[in-house]
């Protein structure tokens, strides 16, 4: 099964080696076929500490770090 990739936006650092990445995504409802938006925080794992609040980046799925941190850090999104 092919892992997930993730795009978004750096709303958090402040965690050793941790960021969370705020992710947007657009999908149609099913009943009222309206364009709905749906955001998630997803927490990523940073090795070098190197991306910032307000940065782009891509995350995919990878093992488990801890409970919550399941996704790390590819790097800057296009």
């Amino acid at each position: 099964m092919p892992k997930k990739i993730l795009s978004g936006v750096v709303v958090s650092d402040k965690p050793n080696k941790t960021i969370t990445v705020l992710v947007e995504r657009k999908y149609q409802h099913p009943v009222l076929k309206k364009v709905m938006k749906a955001r998630k925080k997803y927490n990523a794992h940073d090795e070098e500490n190197k991306y910032k609040t307000g940065d782009k980046v891509s995350i995919k799925e990878s093992r488990p770090y801890s409970k919550n941190k399941k996704f790390e850090v590819i790097g800057e999104a296009k």
